[in-house]
């Protein structure tokens, strides 16, 4: 089989190109090219990122490790499609008070879409397209429908990014890495002699500060408590998230949490702890994946955030919306951020984008 691996140059897609030669396939390395060089970020960090100016020392390890393999292995610009679908979202979103999730945009629009529809039109001919991405994926005859499973490694796992993809996507698509854990994986990576072994993972969206992309000169706003009361001033509410607590610059007898961003009033509301707790959310922009779409009231267990432990709750549908009941009460639960649904065998069944909440009584 003719498998295109899409080749970060980090260990886990590496560690992907050498089993897949070794199973006996014919492989191909391809590396998306985001960064755009014609616009002049001001980066303030040289931490390694997924949006990154380091991303040519990426193309050049994973070159490396191609040759080393003695695969083909090519460069494809995305770096359009990554500006409309991903940056202009991204953008638009933190303008409006929310706080959108970047990677969960580029893994349905670009690594999964874009990347493999460019290969295909350069010419470069593949029958399935793999990634290092830590998920695991299998097919129901039964439902006939590809379906995704939280990974092996929990510390690992991406299926909450990895929600939005589609069947069509799901069935050109292999993830091999779904079944190890990191400590594995990087085993596996020094017997096969690669240098990158031990290098750290990517951890974050973007290596600079999040202005350089939105170019938003500063608003000044009021800092306000849940009553209206101001309490100070900020530089516009796009510098903040929802549950954040470091930054705020306001000295109280108890720790303030951002509760709520107004943009209307360019106001960040905040609150102690307790004020920032939800009942409930509403969710839109709803994708299935794993089953058809719900049509009754069911219980299932969602993830607010990738880092979180999926929690109990239940789910109601109206109309084209989700409304999600938690059964303990949750905080930082922030407008733009995905809420994902898992069943009990932690298969992905779908998720949204969270529109609304409810606080707590």
């Amino acid at each position: 089989m003719k498998i295109l691996v899409g080749m970060s140059g980090g260990v886990d897609s590496s560690v992907v190109a050498c089993l897949l030669k070794e199973q006996g396939h014919e492989v191909i390395g391809a590396t998306m090219s985001i960064w755009d060089k014609s616009r002049h970020y001001k980066i303030k960090s040289h931490k390694d990122a997924c949006f990154s100016p380091h991303e040519e020392e990426d193309i050049k390890v994973a070159q490396t490790i191609c040759k080393k393999l003695d695969i083909p292995y090519y460069v494809i610009d995305c770096t359009k499609q990554y500006q409309k679908m991903v940056l202009d979202n991204f953008k638009q979103e933190y303008l409006a008070g929310h706080t959108p999730n970047p990677c969960v945009m580029c893994n349905a629009t670009i690594k999964f879409e874009a990347l493999p529809k460019s290969a295909l039109e350069q010419g470069i001919i593949f029958d399935k397209f793999a990634t290092g991405h830590y998920a695991r994926l299998s097919y129901n005859a039964k439902l006939q429908r590809y379906q995704l499973q939280r990974a092996v490694d929990s510390k690992k796992d991406q299926s909450y990014f990895l929600y939005r993809l589609q069947q069509n996507q799901l069935a050109k698509i292999l993830m091999p890495l779904g079944e190890y854990t990191k400590e594995k994986v990087r085993e596996i990576a020094r017997k096969y002699g690669l240098e990158i072994s031990d290098k750290p993972d990517s951890q974050d969206f973007y290596t600079g500060d999040i202005n350089d992309i939105l170019e938003q000169p500063p608003l000044i706003g009021n800092f306000v408590d849940k009553n209206g009361k101001i309490l100070g001033h900020h530089q516009g509410i796009w510098n903040f998230t929802i549950g954040q607590r470091r930054g705020l610059g306001i000295s109280t007898d108890r720790p303030l949490y951002v509760i709520g961003l107004n943009k209307e009033k360019n106001e960040v509301v905040l609150g102690y702890a307790e004020d920032g707790l939800k009942n409930s959310l509403i969710a839109g922009d709803l994708t299935w994946l794993s089953i058809p779409p719900l049509t009754k009231k069911t219980a299932l267990r969602v993830k607010l955030r990738s880092s979180q432990t999926p929690i109990d709750a239940e789910i109601e549908l109206k109309r084209e919306e989700a409304i999600v009941h938690f059964y303990d009460k949750q905080k930082a639960v922030a407008l733009g951020q995905s809420v994902v649904f898992y069943d009990d065998q932690d298969y992905v069944l779908g998720g949204g984008i969270i529109k609304g909440t409810q606080d707590a009584a």
